[in-house]
């Protein structure tokens, strides 16, 4: 969302170029999920909605049920400040909060790191339900997160090494391979 301005090249959105397009647009096309979820003092209804009025209580629990957050969500007390929820639950809160404000474009910065295996399981079905109908850029260290990308780019120092899907990346033999197998060592 032009944090940072691009210090070489450009970046294109359905060919247009992001500094024609005006900030607040482009910042309400773009959803980001994030490793650290930030859950602050108030309600489950208000850190989805982020008290954005427009988004209304049907919305909020739309979002919940789609990302699997509403089994846990329906447990809590309303004042419930996140702090006895699982890094999977609040990252599961999160990806409801993101679906909430419907953006076109989703990017997904390690969202996967600090998950536990209790909720792997939701996160994955989440993520699936989150990414239908979106283009999304995945940043990740964990291969099975992304193996069903369309297009998995390799980086390494700043370089792109690789690209391709899974099984190109697999049969190249390369960087990636040599990834892939380390965490399937793990």
């Amino acid at each position: 969302g032009r944090y940072f301005d691009i210090q070489k090249g450009q970046i294109l959105i359905d060919g247009i170029d992001i500094h024609e397009i005006d900030l607040d647009v482009l910042r309400g096309a773009i959803g980001q999920v994030q490793q650290d979820v930030f859950i602050f003092t108030g309600d489950i209804k208000s850190n989805i909605s982020l008290n954005n009025e427009a988004i209304s209580p049907d919305n909020v629990r739309q979002a919940a049920e789609i990302v699997n957050a509403d089994p846990f969500i329906q447990k809590l007390p309303v004042t419930e400040r996140g702090s006895t929820l699982s890094a999977g639950q609040r990252q599961l809160l999160s990806f409801a909060r993101t679906l909430a404000y419907d953006p076109k474009i989703l990017v997904l910065d390690e969202a996967t790191a600090n998950i536990d295996t209790e909720t792997e399981t939701l996160i994955t079905q989440a993520l699936a339900r989150l990414m239908d109908g979106r283009t999304t850029i995945m940043v990740a260290h964990r291969l099975s997160t992304i193996q069903h990308a369309d297009k998995i780019i390799v980086m390494h120092h700043g370089e792109i090494k690789e690209s391709g899907t899974h099984q190109e990346l697999l049969a190249k033999d390369g960087l990636y391979k040599k990834l892939y197998e380390l965490q399937l060592m793990d």
